[in-house]
């Protein structure tokens, strides 16, 4: 099971999840049925009778018969723009099966050389809602997978909202993957 494939399932154990849009954090109790909505990047979306909720890649073993795919992470053996621009399309909105690149949320990406010959990456996105509480889920999974590229001493990704995020923003690629074009 990987992409926006759709399939009930059961958790094999009690998971930490994320309540969506809030962002809280909570614990899904084993035997629970859980239906997959979306399972890209590695973390996986599911609903429950409760709501929406992100389980995390290293938690989605939780997932009976639940496999990840190949897209869940950095796979760079050398460090490149591309690579961080790669890397970042490997990150999802919970709710949208549209990467953070293609979404038009990622404003700005710097990369700085140390004095150790390594690279600071910073980043500035934005989200498709102010005050969704996943923007630091998201954030933080941006920047974890930057931060596992090949020489990369610091990486941060800060939350922007100037300018505010509109749907013309959305890539061409983005736009017919949301069946928008």
């Amino acid at each position: 099971m990987m992409g926006t494939m759709q399939a009930t399932t059961t958790l094999l154990r009690d998971a930490p999840a994320t309540l969506i849009p809030a962002g809280d954090k909570v614990t899904l109790p084993a035997g629970l049925n859980v239906f997959i909505t979306q399972s890209l990047g590695g973390n996986v979306t599911v609903r429950t009778e409760q709501g929406l909720f992100q389980i995390a890649r290293e938690h989605a073993a939780a997932l009976k018969d639940f496999q990840a795919g190949a897209e869940s992470g950095a796979v760079a053996t050398e460090f490149s723009e591309e690579a961080v621009w790669d890397t970042l399309k490997t990150c999802f909105d919970p709710e949208i099966p549209v990467n953070i690149v293609d979404l038009g949320l990622v404003y700005d990406l710097s990369i700085e050389k140390t004095p150790a010959g390594g690279h600071r990456v910073d980043v500035k996105m934005t989200l498709t809602a102010p005050g969704c509480g996943m923007g630091p889920v998201i954030a933080e999974d941006a920047r974890a997978k930057i931060a596992a590229l090949p020489t990369v001493e610091r990486a941060a990704v800060h939350i922007v909202w100037d300018p505010q995020w509109t749907p013309q923003m959305i890539s061409p690629i983005g736009r017919q993957t949301l069946g928008l074009e």
